[in-house]
């Protein structure tokens, strides 16, 4: 019965005792609450979250983009950005954002969960969240964020990579800032993108043995690229790939998806860590300049899950790990499984350059404003910061990155 249960994630389970050994134990990074300091350059970063949280709504372009700038502001506080770079960074990301918009009706405790996935309903969703901060919660966020995110029958926590894993990445901020506007946000993120991603974890039938079991990512995704199945699925790469790749292919994106085994969770978490640099940066052949902009968002998710493990209830650790690898698996498959080749990510890269270099490059350099770039190089440092970097290797893959980037790729 043991070897059964191993397969179904832990928050699926009646909790036992000895789920408490699938907790995946790290310490937490530093909390940045930006509310009560003194200075100017938390005061800044606390004032322009604020104002984006007023002025822009968490979704535009036709309800199709995230607003990015708790991202991006977080993180280029994070490498040191000044309270000038900081307002910089805010006018120029601002240009795209809409202002709200009303919702076509409030959402009630009684209803809210009838329009989840429905995202005109966003400014009701974040006014539905924040009157529970004020009249429910005496304005603690986390206990807004338990009640809704982490608690009742197929919980919000169970599809954080809805929208492409902005929930998560937004939510990630959240707690690392200490931020209530930021949570809130991240709450109406999670209603809004909900989709059809959440029964994988909700429903403990999808997960099942694989034929493929092994503990390292980076051989699945190895085995991905060479499996001739999924390079005959798209003539094309692209995102608009990921519906027809579940729809008619989710024994296949199943299979690899259950193959990951976490037989020990916290070091299997470091490896996929390691996977998600090596996506990013060890597929781009020298001289492509080839970053995808749809992969990036499969480290700084990582990255996310990072931040959030130390803080959220253990019995949601290995489902959220396990939501990152499902998207993991169809982003990769989407993209026609570009090669990853650590050749690509080179020691001789760094040629002396040390942590400041990058944190210059990223808040100095041409892509200043860039919010997945900033955010990528945010990401690979406190990677390096978590598992140490001996060997250099998230060094070198940050040096790599910043001075071969020259934009996007889609």
């Amino acid at each position: 019965m043991a070897s059964i249960l191993s397969y179904v994630p832990v928050v699926n389970r009646f909790v036992k005792s000895s789920d408490e050994s699938r907790s995946i134990d790290l310490p937490p990074v530093e909390v940045h609450n930006v509310e009560t300091a003194p200075e100017k350059r938390p005061r800044t970063l606390k004032h322009l979250l604020r104002a984006n949280h007023v002025n822009h709504s968490i979704l535009f372009h036709n309800l199709e983009f995230d607003n990015h700038l708790p991202h991006i502001l977080s993180s280029a506080y994070l490498l040191g950005a000044s309270d000038k770079q900081l307002h910089e960074i805010y006018n120029v990301e601002s240009e795209d954002l809409e202002p709200w918009q009303p919702s076509p009706a409030e959402v009630t405790k009684d209803d809210w969960r009838d329009f989840l996935g429905d995202r005109r309903y966003q400014r009701a969703f974040v006014d539905f969240f924040e009157d529970g901060l004020a009249m429910k919660h005496n304005y603690d966020w986390k206990k807004v964020v338990d009640d809704y995110m982490f608690s009742g029958h197929e919980p919000l926590a169970n599809c954080l990579i809805g929208g492409l894993g902005h929930p998560l990445i937004h939510l990630g901020y959240a707690y690392e800032m200490d931020n209530k506007e930021v949570a809130m946000e991240a709450l109406g993120l999670a209603a809004t993108q909900y989709n059809f991603l959440h029964k994988y974890t909700d429903d403990p039938s999808y997960s099942k043995p694989s034929s493929l079991k092994t503990t390292n990512p980076l051989e699945l995704l190895n085995k991905m690229a060479g499996d001739k199945r999924l390079g005959k699925i798209f003539k094309e790469p692209g995102f608009d790939n990921l519906g027809p790749l579940f729809e008619n292919h989710e024994d296949l994106v199943m299979e690899y998806w259950n193959a990951w085994s976490l037989d020990d969770p916290k070091k299997q978490f470091q490896d996929s860590q390691e996977a998600a640099v090596s996506l990013l940066v060890a597929t781009v052949p020298p001289g492509t300049h080839s970053y995808n902009f749809f992969i990036v968002h499969l480290l700084t998710t990582s990255h996310a899950v990072r931040i959030l493990l130390p803080f959220i209830p253990a019995r949601f650790h290995i489902s959220l790990v396990r939501q990152w690898w499902l998207l993991t698996v169809a982003v990769y498959a989407i993209f026609k499984c570009p090669k990853i080749d650590p050749d690509y990510i080179k020691s001789s890269d760094v040629n002396g350059k040390q942590w400041n270099y990058v944190e210059d490059k990223a808040l100095n350099g041409p892509h200043s404003t860039d919010a997945h770039f900033v955010k990528a190089v945010r990401a690979l440092k406190e990677a390096a910061r978590t598992w140490g970097d001996v060997h250099e290797h998230y060094l070198a893959a940050a040096v790599r990155l910043v001075d071969d980037f020259q934009g996007w790729t889609h």
